[in-house]
């Protein structure tokens, strides 16, 4: 059992071993005693430490994780030994460059330059990234803004907010691409040590010279500044959006995961429409655990986001949590996308049966025509182009539906005929064609009555898939039709379908001719009447009552209750009444 020690490198606190503890402590001492110019020597060890609390931060899934000898030696061999890397002043001599060893290239990170900056620093430290002179890159962001009328402008502002400035020495090293060693930052720290010796020498020489540079980083550190605070508002009041949206969601999708599960345990209307609907052997629970992950992991990145954005130093979920996040979402998505295909691929194709059946109607026969409903059901008449469960007079789960559309159309023949169109969609047209032939429907004719049900009936085994029944109506030219109100959403079809039917020709006595109807006893037909036969009165049919007298005390009125007409003379008097009821005629 080893003991633990905590450490503070570089403000970063950390769990170490207590052998390990004492091998860093040696190799700090070794470092420093490595130095032969004590000039920096302070800058170089806080950039040492930084750098090495870097990489044990990169090392360490959490904050309870322990570092041992073996995470030190890791990182030791990328730092390299004090003795590997002693430096003296042959590293800082007149040697050519040519002559001189060169350190290996290594990974190279976008940072401001702030050193050679003009504005923000973002094309000096373009130039390190790409490997050109900054002056080429300041040229191409002029061209670009001219041709583009301003639009990198935009762009420059927002390399300005995203891209970090390279404050310390590590972060000067990796925006080159130089390895982040001991050697390496020693030399960095005395090359700025030389050279602010030089400007010092040199201030008589360039302080006129460096005037024109000094104002504008003056005044576009301060335009910087106004611009950052402006902007650092807007992004906190961004992550608190964030947050807010992302928890609102995540805590909606886990309700509804939970509320899901219970149902899918005790059942529920949903669930029993997901099992209609569902011809897979997925259950519902797992469908809903794989919408909850498709959703709501992006959500938790959200706010995750939202988080880092409000709070400093957020430590990091860990690289194995997010990769285990994005495995997740990647399975449900494809998860989510497979069960879709396999559901559509079972409704591809559409198979009907189509039956056709001779009614003892006749012309100048007088037909009334209704729907029918059942109370073990519903009661409810009205066309709606959905299944739901019910349970049967014998308490056996069936599927129930209102999809039923109505046509009227005349015929020519002197009998009339009634056409059921049973529809249903499957994975091939065979399965489809009996699926639809698997619908129950039923009408019958009593008498001059035509009694349609307003619902069919199938096996729940036959799942929903799009059932629905089409029945056309073919009536004699010279039928007397009659439907009853509640036909109405029933027959609302589209001129598409040709229906001769109308929305409110209900309750009418209509005469069936070719293609059209009369209507016997509609107002509407009694005024059309009326004005083409009748000029000797006048009619404002704007009106949605009206009233006139003429001569001799003849009287008409019309109102919403029908027409109401009174012809008087010396010895005979007529009143005829019109409305939804018939014709009533009375005469003394």
């Amino acid at each position: 059992m080893n003991k633990t020690v905590n450490i503070n490198l570089a403000g970063t606190f950390f769990h170490i071993d207590e052998d390990a503890f004492g091998k860093l402590n040696r190799y700090l001492n070794a470092i420093k005693n490595s130095f032969t110019n004590p000039q920096g020597q302070d800058e170089i060890i806080r950039d040492i430490e930084a750098r090495i609390a870097e990489l044990f931060s990169e090392k360490l899934d959490n904050n309870k994780q322990v570092i041992t000898m073996k995470e030190l030696d890791e990182v030791i061999s990328i730092m390299g030994q004090p003795e590997d890397y002693a430096v003296d002043e042959e590293l800082f001599d007149d040697t050519p460059e040519g002559e001189k060893q060169q350190n290996p290239k290594g990974y190279k990170k976008l940072f401001r330059d702030i050193d050679n900056k003009y504005i923000g620093g973002v094309s000096s430290g373009l130039g390190h990234y790409l490997g050109m002179d900054a002056i080429w890159v300041r040229l191409l962001w002029i061209l670009l803004t001219i041709f583009t009328s301003g639009t990198f402008i935009l762009i420059y502002i927002i390399f300005w907010i995203l891209v970090p400035e390279a404050k310390t020495v590590a972060e000067k090293l990796t925006m080159t691409g130089e390895p982040v060693n001991i050697s390496n930052i020693e030399r960095k720290i005395k090359e700025n040590y030389d050279e602010i010796t030089d400007r010092i020498k040199n201030a008589d020489y360039d302080k006129y010279g460096k005037r024109i540079k000094s104002g504008s980083e003056n005044f576009f550190d301060t335009l910087g500044k106004i611009i950052m605070a402006l902007l650092t508002v807007f992004v906190k009041f961004l992550g608190v959006i964030l947050i807010l949206i992302s928890a609102l969601t995540l805590i909606g999708l886990f309700i509804g995961l939970f509320i899901t599960g219970i149902s899918g345990i005790f059942g529920t209307w949903y669930t029993d429409f997901f099992n209609i609907v569902n011809d897979t052997v997925i259950p519902i629970w797992l469908v809903s655990i794989m919408f909850f992950f498709a959703i709501g992991i992006p959500f938790f990145f959200l706010f995750i986001l939202g988080l880092k954005i409000l709070v400093n130093n957020l430590k990091s979920i860990g690289k194995i949590t997010k990769l285990s996040l994005l495995g997740i979402w990647i399975l449900s998505i494809l998860g989510l996308i497979l069960f879709g295909i396999f559901q559509a691929s079972e409704q591809a194709y559409e198979g009907n049966v189509i039956k056709s059946e001779k009614l003892e109607i006749k012309a100048q026969d007088t037909i009334y025509l209704s729907m029918v409903s059942n109370e073990i059901f519903d009661r409810e008449m009205k066309r709606g182009f959905n299944l739901s469960v019910k349970l049967d007079e014998n308490d056996k789960e069936v599927l129930y539906s209102n999809g039923i559309r109505l046509i009227v159309k005349s015929t020519k023949d002197s009998i009339a005929t009634i056409t059921t169109n049973k529809k249903a969609k499957g994975s091939n047209y065979l399965t489809a064609k009996n699926r639809a032939n698997a619908i129950d429907y039923n009408y019958v004719l009593e008498g001059n009555t035509l009694k349609l049900d307003a619902y069919f009936l199938t096996e729940i085994e036959e799942k929903y898939r799009g059932q629905e029944i089409e029945i056309t109506l073919y009536l004699p030219i010279g039928t007397i039709l009659n439907a009853d109100s509640n036909t109405q959403s029933f027959h609302r079809n589209s001129n598409w379908y040709q229906d001769i039917l109308e929305n409110g020709d209900e309750e009418y006595f209509l005469e069936i001719q070719d293609g059209k109807t009369l209507c016997l006893n509609c107002p509407e037909g009694i005024k059309k009447q009326e004005e083409e036969n009748d000029d000797n009165f006048r009619v404002d049919w704007e009106d949605e009552n009206w009233q006139d007298t003429w001569k001799d005390g003849n009287k008409i009125k019309i109102d919403k209750e029908g027409i109401d007409i009174q012809i008087l003379d010396e010895v005979d008097s007529v009143n005829v009444k019109l409305n939804r009821k018939g014709i009533n005629v009375k005469t003394n």
